[in-house]
């Protein structure tokens, strides 16, 4: 089904898309060119209905890390399909409402929809993967998305402060949640739900089941906001209204919700999971449905409103779960219609909830204020609004005739019905579950009464408005009038639902429990006569209605336990002290000392490699075949002993930069010696461009310190030097003294000719054979030299003069200084037309002799230095009027064009031909494509070596 690839990928593309259109389209709305995205998926979600249901479950993979289990594979189920409908459907309504509500003259609209595109499509994603590392990257996604959009209004502190609480929280569950993954892998060798299933029974009695379910619970519990990580949830309310009622009542809320019924399967056996669950979902309903009493803000009254339904839901999850022990009995469809309630209700709290998100920001959009102190009234001036939210209300507060009032029902139903389990001390305490539920159910009652009439009802205070309230405009009423009207229809015609979404969800949460055929009965209707659920929905009428009576008079219902909430203030000191503490770790490392920073990776790259080669007995040294020490080596070996144990003990800079140059020298004769010409000309070239860097860096630098010379500063360097070049000394002699396997070398001196067409085997290794490292290098330096760059340019316009560090005026090395030499110039002048010729020829015969496009650039990039030495830069550029910059990014898109070039011919990535050729005048000759890739290699060195030099060693 690579259709629901692409179906999950298409999100991600309009966000990609979205800022191209909107300069294509400037005149038009971005959330326009956005609605097709969700209409288009939520119509092929509800085409996949009829054949879920007579064909089974769909499926597809696409390969992503197969060596390590992880492929991309998606698996639609009716779990799966109720909330990809809810997460399109609910969707398209937002992003409708969202073109009104948003003034596109006011506001971002294009990172606005590029954040929802972004969540949508994590949603989406995250529903639909069968792959527990897929799931956890999308789950990953909707936190970074959700951040995103909670801080749209990013200039608000409370914006900022939302954003980040909720972020902490979330992704705090969710590496939790990834740890349990893990432990599942270990336990299985799996990372497909759908197998884990399958050994459900076989890890019941591993050590490692409790763990990895208590971490997989606390993703699932932040998610979902549930008691005690619901505090970042009233605080996300500072996002525009079209993300609350997207994200916060339909859709990333109900994740949480999503991953326990999906993991019910698994964990569903294990009395600690019900308790847990169904407990805290319990816990979680009646203290969210009290504190939303408390509130005078509609949004925050809604939250807790989210919060309350959100355990309800969890809730009935939970105790759903019990049907697992009743595999084929009566029994087990019994105790599964708490599932049944679960999916019904967790349908209809985002159709209400979204409704009832949307009138609460008509209300804010019209009257400018969401204070429920200042509103009153409004019914008169908004009579569609008022209607919209009395249907929200009356079905949130379970009213007939509407949708809450059959799911409210089936709740009561499943908390009676649990008090017949004779398991996991359910005959003791379940009496206890329908109390609670029916206490919550009372003030969830009260605070639906109080959000439509305190708002809609009573005395109008219009004076206390800062706008004069009106109806909505039509464009805004008609995704809340949807929603409104859903309510009603699945109120008043539930089996709508039944069998098309409610039946096969319940199938996916309680896979096995009835035998192969079979379907679970779904029968909803508004009467079942006289029975004890509806008793009790007459005495939460009852008493909410007197609750709400006295609600402005009795102050355990409108004023707050405690000034501030001891969670919250848990939070905020939590947060506090980890900044105290992690400032207080920082300066004791972070002393701004480049010099410090190299001693803590030297001394830990010696503990480090150390301790393996010697806890490992990997030190193993073997002499026997190595080759004799000729005069001649050991009189460069002594020399460049000398010179490198002599930097250390220096006074001056500029005598430290002739010895590291001599050190380098040294080895390039090493290099000589051993007949690798390619690593002594690259080595030649390196050290002169070093040099060259290293006494324009010095330019810069301030007065030698005392202390910076003293004998405890320099043995210290001595020490650490020495151990660093002791450590890899020994690692160097281990791995040459030690061959597990054949060396590859010989492949490469068999086939450098015969597959490449090349007779210098270590070009032929750097473009063909390992071009992807070599890709990868010049990418690498093409960055710092694009860091180094902006650096030192920042810092120039931080210090208001081109010079930077020195005084302004004052020139720099290579910036209007020319040599007044004129021998020095004479011999430059021929040096330097030698030099670049060489270094067009190195780089053009570098496939079969010594040399290439990393020699040949360093080569070029010397005769661009000797030329700024002796004729000033403004010859440089006069004789290449380019930006180095440039040159840079030019020379990696030639690279990477190479590569890619090779998908033409149906070959891998940087696949490379060859081929031999009769041109006229030059005869045959041999052609290859390494050639092209070698020239970008040749343009980015040379771009990366002037970038820096010339950044650092002249002021424009």
């Amino acid at each position: 089904m690579v259709i629901l690839h692409l179906a999950i990928i298409l999100p991600f593309i309009f966000a990609l898309l979205a800022p191209l259109l909107n300069r294509l389209l400037p005149r038009v709305h971005t959330g326009w060119l956005m609605l097709p995205v969700p209409v288009v998926l939520f119509a092929y979600m509800l085409s996949l209905i009829p054949v879920i249901r007579e064909q089974g479950d769909l499926e597809g993979t696409i390969p992503w890390i197969p060596s390590l289990g992880v492929d991309f594979h998606v698996y639609a189920d009716g779990l799966s399909l109720l909330f990809a409908l809810l997460i399109t459907g609910i969707g398209s309504l937002v992003l409708l409402y969202s073109i009104f509500y948003l003034d596109k003259n006011k506001e971002k609209l294009v990172h606005f929809y590029v954040y929802l595109m972004l969540f949508m499509g994590a949603m989406f994603g995250l529903v639909m993967s069968d792959n527990l590392m897929v799931l956890y990257s999308f789950w990953e996604l909707t936190s970074i998305s959700s951040f995103l959009l909670i801080a749209f209004w990013h200039k608000r502190e409370k914006s900022r402060y939302g954003a980040l609480k909720s972020m902490v929280i979330t992704v705090f569950g969710g590496l939790a949640m990834f740890a349990g993954f893990l432990l599942l892998y270990v336990m299985t060798g799996t990372f497909s739900i759908r197998e884990i299933m399958g050994d459900a029974s076989a890890i019941a009695n591993h050590a490692l089941f409790i763990p990895a379910m208590l971490l997989i619970l606390l993703g699932a519990f932040t998610k979902s906001a549930q008691f005690p990580f619901h505090i970042w949830l009233p605080d996300a309310m500072e996002a525009p209204t079209p993300v609350s009622a997207y994200l916060h009542s339909a859709t990333m809320v109900k994740a949480g919700i999503y991953l326990v019924a999906r993991m019910s399967p698994i964990f569903a056996g294990e009395a600690l999971w019900l308790w847990l669950v169904s407990g805290l979902g319990l816990l979680t309903l009646v203290y969210g449905s009290y504190r939303a009493l408390k509130q005078v803000d509609l949004k925050s009254m809604l939250a807790f409103s989210t919060i309350s339904q959100l355990g309800l839901i969890m809730s009935l999850f939970g105790l759903g779960s019990a049907a697992a022990l009743y595999t084929g009995t009566a029994q087990a469809e019994f105790y599964s219609k708490a599932t049944m309630a679960a999916v019904f209700h967790l349908l209809n709290h985002a159709i209400f909830k979204g409704a009832l998100f949307m009138v609460v920001g008509i209300v804010d959009h019209e009257t400018g204020t969401r204070d429920i102190r200042k509103l009153g009234g409004l019914m008169s001036v908004m009579p569609i609004t008022f209607t919209i939210a009395m249907i929200g209300s009356f079905s949130m507060a379970g009213i007939p005739p509407f949708n809450g009032f059959l799911s409210k029902e089936m709740f009561f139903t499943a908390m009676l019905n649990i008090r017949t389990m004779e398991l996991f001390g359910m005959e003791a305490w379940g009496t206890l579950f329908p109390v609670i539920a029916w206490v919550a159910s009372i003030f969830t009652f009260v605070y639906s009464m109080l959000l439509v009439f305190r708002t809609f009802g009573g005395k109008a205070q219009f004076d206390k408005l800062e706008k004069k309230p009106h109806e909505a405009p039509l464009g805004m009423l008609i995704s809340p009038v949807v929603l409104a009207t859903l309510v009603i229809v699945f109120g008043l015609f539930p089996n709508l639902a039944s069998y098309s979404l409610i039946e096969p969800a319940m199938a996916a949460v309680h896979p096995g429990l009835l035998s192969p055929g079979e379907q679970f009965m779904v029968s909803i209707s508004l009467w079942h006569g006289l029975t004890i659920e509806l008793f009790m929905t007459i005495g939460v009428a009852t008493v909410g209605i007197l609750l709400f009576l006295m609600h402005k008079r009795t102050a355990v219902l409108n004023q707050p336990l405690f000034a501030k909430a001891i969670l919250n203030r848990s939070y905020d000191g939590g947060m506090r002290m980890m900044e105290r503490l992690s400032g207080a770790i920082t300066r004791v490392y972070m002393t701004g000392s480049i010099r410090h920073y190299l001693i803590y990776i030297f001394v830990f790259l010696i503990l480090a490699i150390g301790m393996t080669l010697f806890s490992e007995d990997a030190l193993k040294v073997d002499t026997t075949g190595f080759a004799d020490m000729t005069f001649y080596e050991a009189a460069i070996l002594i020399a460049l002993v000398l010179s490198s144990v002599s930097v250390l003990f220096v006074t001056s800079r500029l005598t430290a930069i002739i010895l590291t140059g001599a050190v380098g020298y040294l080895v390039a004769l090493f290099f000589v010696i051993f007949r690798a010409p390619d690593l002594a000309l690259t080595q030649l070239s390196v050290e002169t461009v070093s040099v060259a860097l290293f006494l324009l860096c010095f330019y810069h630098l301030p007065k030698l310190k005392k202390e910076l010379v003293s004998l405890r500063f320099k043995l210290g360097n001595f020490i650490i030097a020495l151990g660093v070049g002791t450590i890899m000394t020994l690692v160097a002699l281990s791995a040459s003294g030690t061959r597990p396997f054949q060396s590859i070398s010989h492949y490469f001196l068999e086939n450098s000719y015969k597959l490449a067409g090349g007779k210098n085997v270590v070009n032929v290794i750097l473009v063909d054979f390992r071009g992807f490292d070599t890709m990868f290098e010049i990418v690498v330096l093409g960055i710092a030299s694009f860091g180094i760059y902006s650096m030192i340019r920042l810092k120039l316009k931080e210090d208001g003069a081109e010079g930077g560090s020195l005084k302004p005026g004052t020139a720099l090395p290579l910036n209007g200084h020319k040599s007044n030499d004129v021998i020095f110039k004479t011999i430059a002048k021929l040096a330097i037309v030698i030099i670049l010729g060489f270094s067009l020829y190195m780089f053009y015969m570098g496939h079969n002799h010594p040399g290439g496009g990393f020699i040949g650039a360093l080569m070029a990039s010397s005769a661009l230095l000797l030329l700024g030495m002796s004729f000033g830069m403004k010859t440089v550029d006069r004789i290449m009027p380019i930006s180095f910059q440039k040159l840079t990014a030019f020379g990696i898109l030639i690279a990477l064009l190479t590569g890619v070039g090779s998908f033409f011919f149906d070959a891998p990535f940087l696949s490379h031909a060859f081929g031999y050729f009769h041109i006229p005048l030059l005869g045959e000759l041999e052609l290859a494509t390494a050639t092209l890739f070698d020239l970008g290699v040749y343009l980015t060195v040379i771009g990366v070596a002037m970038t820096i030099i010339f950044t650092i060693g002249r002021d424009q």
